[in-house]
């Protein structure tokens, strides 16, 4: 899981049957101190979230296959949840 930043959607007009239905969109992985790295990735949204958003990202296919309830899809990263605040412990 890792926490990440929504930069925009992906549109496909055609696209595997398990995607049918779900929006992908374009995140960015966040660093600790809250600036985007580079690594982005492409995750199917669960949660309705939108450009801006920062949310969880589950990227391990099992799991996302299971949150989907699919059991042979082609589904690797799956937004789970939109982050309202985020507290580190001091040092």
């Amino acid at each position: 899981m890792y926490i990440a930043r929504v930069k925009g959607t992906v549109v496909s007009t055609i696209k595997h049957p398990h995607y049918v239905g779900h929006k992908l969109l374009l995140v960015v992985r966040l660093n600790l101190d809250g600036s985007e790295s580079s690594t982005y990735d492409i995750a199917l949204d669960d949660v309705h979230a939108g450009v801006g958003d920062v949310v969880v990202i589950m990227d391990e296919g099992n799991s996302a296959r299971q949150i989907l309830k699919q059991r042979n899809g082609a589904v690797r990263a799956v937004v789970v949840g939109i982050v309202e605040d985020i507290q580190l412990a001091a040092r």
